[in-house]
């Protein structure tokens, strides 16, 4: 597979346009309107209750000195989405730029970053490729067997290690309470036809959950056609002495890929990919200390051809493997909490284009969170640091401070250096728009974000404005206008500065449950240097981002939901969508629809790649009991 470039010169931006301020002042209005006519009802909110997850140091959700937003699983099924692609397009501050439907393929980028700088966890396992960042969604697990999604923006190395350069999501399985089975089909536009079966069972000593789907369509247009399969598998054993915890997964995509990676002509584009994960850990407490071990493997195989009904004229084979092992901890004082981890990993890749490689990695974490003030104020001094077998090693000190102003607003800031490692595509790939630089040398940053918090019973706000200066970043440029390939070098620096908002008010009309969300952000990248006279670099983040959703009920057991995405881009491009959605309850059996863009807007999210306009997926789903 070839590097996902995309062809935009950087281009200055005028301040936000007379029509992008009708439209985000006429969501406003709607929103006021709804929040000043409805009958409040005070309820219990349950992300108070979350307790976001780390690797050392555990903390509640309104605890927490970082930006971090969190997707339920009741978000999503009352959106009515289908897979965690388009689940995060409803993130401010997060650009999923998909080709296709269904989530079939998508990069992931967070607060203008690019796709190679953003970590994924499954339950906090990292599952990064070492080929590419492009294959970081690959393994995103199916929507039910996902209890919540967790958002972390700005600088996470010192919380992760390396390439969580602008931030990590990390993605939460669900727990087993009690024994069921649960069916479900979907069928629409462009013959797309999904079945699904989820089963759990809780024992005595053991408990269960095990999930197969296959979501599969003719396309929407030539040569888009898909058909995608998962498995997975998540058990643990000896829950009455120490819990044992077993997560598997194996995600297979087959896709046309009309277009992709920069070559529009390329009509004929093939790919298969075939992702797996196996991870073993347990949690261990003993007096103040807790101990967290982790053992997983994660693999990648990717198979790309240039034209589909004759791979032998060009084809990439890749096979990624990243085998690790974690020891990771904490000790609770009288001076506070401490957290203290090891990590050791070994990624190896056999290619026909990048060659058998492999790396070595090794990182210690060290972070102490003080209390002061009756616990009002907190502060955590951390850091990282990494070894790498074909890098130079690499600390990354940070500090996260918080002040807890009333029971329901806080203040918090943070700053940390980040660091991203070429992959094996930067380093080695040969081909014929692009040649690897073995000589490249690591991405780095120092970030700074500042922010509030505004939490109660029904209603949550909450702000942050942040700030990146970024050296050496990798770019794919032709030195001379007779140079026929692009090659990468470090040649970039980047100021990148912005804020975002995230707002979500719950309420009750007839004693029936109501939900607004509403989201914006602002990004301004200034590239600070470059000698290149030919670029690839893709600074094309979202100068402007609004989200906004209203999930209601107007009678018992019927709800259903409206998405609105607005979007305007460095190059000036902009665009908006809408979504609707709608489901009913009778008894066992659930009853859904999905639209997707319904004013059939003309779009594009990543390259040339045009989305697709009005489109429908229904849905039946059985609960066995």
């Amino acid at each position: 597979m070839v590097r996902k470039v995309t062809n935009f010169a950087p281009l200055k931006i005028n301040p936000i346009t007379l029509k992008m301020k009708n439209k985000f002042t006429l969501v406003a209005m709607a929103l006021s309107s709804f929040i000043g006519f409805a009958q409040e009802k005070t309820r219990t909110d349950s992300l108070k209750e979350v307790i976001v997850s780390s690797s050392r140091i555990d903390l509640p959700f309104d605890e927490n000195s970082r930006t971090i937003q969190i997707v339920t699983a009741e978000d999503i099924k009352k959106l009515g989405i289908t897979n965690v692609a388009d689940a995060l397009q409803q993130v401010a501050g997060i650009d999923v730029r998909r080709q296709g439907t269904s989530g079939m393929q998508a990069d992931l980028y967070i607060r203008g970053g690019g796709f190679d700088q953003t970590l994924l966890l499954i339950d906090g396992i990292k599952v990064d490729d070492a080929q590419t960042g492009h294959h970081t969604l690959n393994l995103a697990l199916p929507i039910e067997v996902i209890q919540r999604i967790e958002v972390i923006k700005g600088p996470a190395a010192r919380i992760f290690g390396p390439n969580a350069f602008t931030g990590a999501v990390n993605i939460v399985t669900k727990d087993v309470f009690e024994n069921s089975l649960i069916a479900k089909v979907q069928a629409g536009s462009f013959v797309q036809f999904n079945v699904e079966t989820t089963g759990a069972i809780n024992l005595e000593e053991s408990s269960h959950i095990v999930h197969f789907s296959k979501h599969s369509s003719e396309g929407y247009r030539y040569n888009s056609d898909f058909e995608n399969t998962n498995y997975v598998l998540k058990s643990q054993f000896n829950k009455k002495s120490l819990p044992i915890e077993l997560l598997s997964s194996y995600a297979e995509r087959k896709f046309g890929a009309n277009g992709f990676y920069g070559i529009p002509t390329a009509t004929e584009q093939y790919e298969e990919t075939q992702a797996s994960l196996v991870g073993l850990s347990t949690v261990i407490k003993k007096g103040n200390f807790t101990w967290k071990p982790r053992v997983y493997w994660r693999r990648n195989q990717d198979e790309y051809d240039y034209v589909r009904s004759n791979p032998s004229a060009y084809r990439n084979v890749h096979i990624t493997n990243k085998i690790a092992t974690e020891l990771n901890g904490s000790y609770e004082s009288k001076i506070g909490i401490t957290g203290f981890g090891v990590e050791m990993a070994k990624y190896l890749i056999s290619s026909n284009r990048l060659g058998d490689n492999s790396r070595e990695t090794a990182s210690l974490f060290f972070e102490h969170r003080f209390q002061f003030f009756d616990n009002k104020f907190d502060v955590t001094p951390g850091v990282a640091v990494s070894y790498f077998s074909d890098f130079d090693n690499k600390a990354f000190p940070g500090l996260d401070l918080g002040y807890q102003l009333t029971s329901n607003l806080r203040v918090y800031g943070n700053i940390g250096y980040t660091y991203r490692v070429p992959t094996y595509t930067d380093l080695y790939y040969i081909g014929p728009q692009a040649i690897g630089n073995e000589n490249l040398q690591p991405e780095d940053a120092l970030s700074q974000e500042i922010g509030l918090k505004w939490h109660t019973s029904n209603f949550n706000f909450d702000f942050a404005a942040f700030n990146r200066d970024s050296n050496d970043l990798i770019d794919y440029v032709r030195l001379t206008e007779a140079d026929v390939v692009f090659t990468p070098l470090n040649i970039q620096d980047v100021n990148t500065k912005g804020f975002e908002t995230q707002m979500t008010y719950r309420f009750s009309v007839n004693t029936l449950p109501q939900k607004i969300s509403l989201g914006y952000t602002f990004i301004e990248d200034e590239v600070k240097s470059s000698s290149a006279a030919y670029s690839r670099y893709a600074i094309n983040s979202l100068k402007h981002q609004v989200v906004g959703s209203y999930t209601m009920e107007w009678f018992k057991n019927f709800s259903n939901s409206a998405a609105y995405r607005y979007l305007e881009r460095t190059s000036g491009v902009s665009y908006t969508v809408f979504d609707l959605s709608a489901s009913y309850q009778l008894k066992a059996l659930e009853l859904s629809i999905y639209a997707n863009n319904i004013f059939n807007t003309e779009y594009e999210e990543a390259g040339m790649i045009p989305m697709p306009k009005g489109n429908v997926l229904f849905g039946l789903k059985y609960l066995f009991k």
